[in-house]
């Protein structure tokens, strides 16, 4: 199973971070310029490090990139954390770098993709950006932590929300309590 994960820059690349780990190489890899600044900010990580995990890394800028490509064979993309202004762009179709380029792709060829939007509050035009893409069928999953299982820490809570996107991939995992277990 080949797919894309794309991190943008928007706070929670942990959760980005995380994924990346748990997808173990399964996927091509693209940071956002605004991403590794946030990287950089928010985390110990270093993109180095990182790569390591993905099975291919292209820059954002390389629209010639495979992936770019209905022709290329992929079976998901996440785009997690999703910044507003990928999400926008995405909605109205503006295609100006590999990420936004590999989700129109995705799209067209309706392969599944996972928005993760990290911001709050929301406007109006945001939430309108994130129905047009629901209505193409993009799958929106705001990192959105449950308490049901009373998480302990941050890990867990960062856990959640991973493994709820892996859930919609079809990635078998036990980062969570599922409920009722």
């Amino acid at each position: 199973m080949e797919g894309i994960l794309a991190i943008t820059g928007a706070s929670g690349v942990i959760y980005g971070i995380r994924l990346l780990e748990n997808l173990k190489g399964k996927v091509n890899l693209v940071v956002s310029e605004g991403a590794k600044k946030i990287i950089e900010d928010e985390t110990e990580y270093k993109l180095d490090n990182l790569y390591k995990f993905a099975y291919k890394v292209y820059k954002n800028t390389e629209i010639d990139a495979p992936i770019a490509s209905g022709s290329h064979p992929f079976n998901f993309m996440i785009i997690c954390p999703a910044s507003i202004s990928t999400i926008s762009k995405i909605a109205v179709g503006i295609q100006d770098n590999l990420i936004t380029r590999a989700a129109a792709v995705s799209l067209k060829e309706r392969r599944k993709l996972i928005i993760v939007p990290r911001e709050t509050p929301l406007t109006s035009i945001n939430l309108r950006s994130m129905a047009t893409l629901s209505e193409e069928g993009a799958v929106i999953l705001p990192a959105m932590p449950a308490f049901y299982y009373k998480p302990k820490n941050m890990d867990e809570i960062i856990n959640f929300v991973v493994g709820r996107i892996l859930d919609q991939v079809g990635l078998e995992n036990n980062l969570f309590k599922r409920w009722g277990n």
